[in-house]
């Protein structure tokens, strides 16, 4: 069993269940295994979301509606699998829900992330803060990735609860004031969308995601955004078999992933952010990019 260094202790901020594995899946696994300390926040159990096949196409949003208590398990099925034992549901199981995709009425619902009054979850998110004292914070950008809501209100939660966690006035009730040295955005670079294109038309897949221009795509950065880029290859057979123990949400096919809107992509073990508190640091590799979170600290 791996013992825990606390002197590094990386917090990630994701919005539902699978999120975390898809984005940053290698990256955990691979502190994780390393000793440092990794906790995983989760803003919603995902109730909204589309499910993949029809074992559990029972349990959707608005029939049986029992998703959200499935994603659970999935989820802590999936941490067990990358080796994060400190994963944490914000507020609590079922505190705020999915809010579902940008502009359907789920975005309505007053129990929804996306209706939260922000500083409830900052709230909720700063005592964790305080009590895990993490150095690094990893989340979404100010799109949230791809303008998905809850995404758009993880990243606004995860950058307010750091700086009121930093604040000595802010409710001494939930802890001593910590702040995060170093903040990053999840990235997926232009180019390394390009390359997954060019892999996936080379073994013949002819869908529409070959014909598309990451140029295009909301959640494609510029190349000269991204400042970090974790090189975890070794862990990709877990990040595989944790983006199947979220089998409502993903199938797992020969080392590529398709998710319920059948958006293929090939599964990596490079894992690209953009740092947007604290300094670049440590090994710069051939490409110019920092290789450790936790560089500098």
């Amino acid at each position: 069993m791996t013992s825990i260094d606390t002197d590094r202790r990386l917090l990630l901020v994701h919005a539902h269940p699978d999120d975390e594995t898809i984005g940053s899946g290698a990256t955990m696994a691979k502190y994780a295994a390393e000793g440092a300390r990794v906790t995983l926040v989760t803003c919603t159990l995902g109730e909204e979301g589309e499910v993949i096949g029809d074992e559990h196409a029972h349990r959707v949003a608005h029939l049986e509606d029992s998703l959200g208590e499935h994603r659970e398990i999935e989820l802590a099925n999936a941490m067990e699998i990358l080796g994060v034992a400190d994963h944490r549901l914000l507020g609590g199981a079922g505190r705020y829900r999915d809010s579902g995709m940008m502009g359907v009425p789920d975005n309505d619902d007053p129990d929804c992330f996306w209706r939260a009054d922000l500083l409830a979850p900052a709230a909720d998110l700063v005592a964790i803060i305080r009590e895990v004292r993490p150095q690094v914070l990893v989340t979404y950008d100010d799109f949230g990735g791809y303008g998905h809501p809850d995404h758009i209100q993880a990243h606004r939660v995860a950058t307010y609860a750091a700086a009121l966690a930093a604040a000595p006035s802010y409710r001494p009730d939930l802890g001593l004031p910590w702040e995060i040295s170093k903040v990053y955005w999840m990235a997926f670079p232009k180019s390394v969308i390009r390359r997954g294109i060019a892999a996936l038309t080379a073994i013949g897949d002819t869908s529409w995601f070959t014909t598309l221009d990451p140029d295009d795509l909301p959640f494609a950065c510029e190349d000269e955004a991204v400042t970090t880029v974790i090189n975890a290859e070794p862990y990709v057979d877990r990040k595989l078999a944790a983006m199947g123990a979220h089998a409502t949400q993903i199938s797992v096919e020969d080392g590529f992933f398709a998710l319920s809107n059948s958006l293929g992509s090939q599964a990596m073990g490079l894992e690209y952010f953009r740092l947007v508190r604290g300094s670049v640091a440590g090994e710069i590799d051939s490409e110019g990019y920092e290789t450790d979170l936790f560089a500098g600290l």
